[in-house]
């Protein structure tokens, strides 16, 4: 289940890369950069402050394929297809959470103080998206005044989830369940 989570919020978070590169007069290359920034930020960061392991999309080609050939389709596709500004809000919004519960998992499996796998969480959610929007030279969507709940949201997510791990076992419904009120909190704002 962790694995299939990490892939799927590597997709999405290249999606919104490459959604957040309209506009901004950049070529494939640029829009890759930004789609692998931004997959891949939160979880390096995470796992060089977690250490003791290697980073999670250098053990194998399998994510790194996974968010190159989903930013090439997709900066093709926004080519020929107008998608509308809410679509980045809610792409970004499933890789907040996503990530987030990923990021609390693995501070979790390390067996971090709780409080330090609620921060992997949020650390893991927010940075990626940070650090695309500093690249594409906009104010990160996380200090925006106008965006509501967004470190919050993966806070309360990442919380939520590691409480719910002291009082059950069933680690696949305690990631569904964070991630959705991670994602729940988010969308709300």
């Amino acid at each position: 289940m962790q694995h299939f989570l990490e892939h799927f919020a590597v997709s999405v978070s290249a999606i919104t890369g490459v959604l957040a590169a309209r506009g901004k007069q950049v070529d494939l290359f640029a829009v890759i950069v930004l789609a692998l920034v931004t997959a891949f930020g939160g979880g390096t960061i995470r796992d060089l402050l977690l250490g003791g392991h290697s980073i999670f999309w250098i053990d194998g080609p399998e994510f790194l394929l996974n968010a190159f050939i989903t930013a090439v389709v997709m900066f093709f596709l926004v080519r020929f297809r107008e998608l509308p500004n809410t679509v980045l809000l809610v792409a970004d919004a499933f890789a907040l959470a996503l990530f987030t519960m990923v990021g609390a998992r693995k501070g979790l499996a390390f067996a971090v103080h709780p409080s330090i796998a609620v921060a992997m969480g949020v650390i893991t959610g927010v940075v990626g998206g940070i650090l695309r929007d500093l690249l594409i030279g906009e104010i990160p969507l996380v200090f925006r005044r106008e965006i509501y709940l967004y470190a919050t949201a993966a806070f309360c997510g990442a919380s939520f989830l590691v409480l719910l791990t002291c009082w059950s076992d069933n680690a696949q419904l305690n990631m569904i369940l964070g991630t959705v009120v991670t994602l729940v909190l988010r969308l709300a704002g």
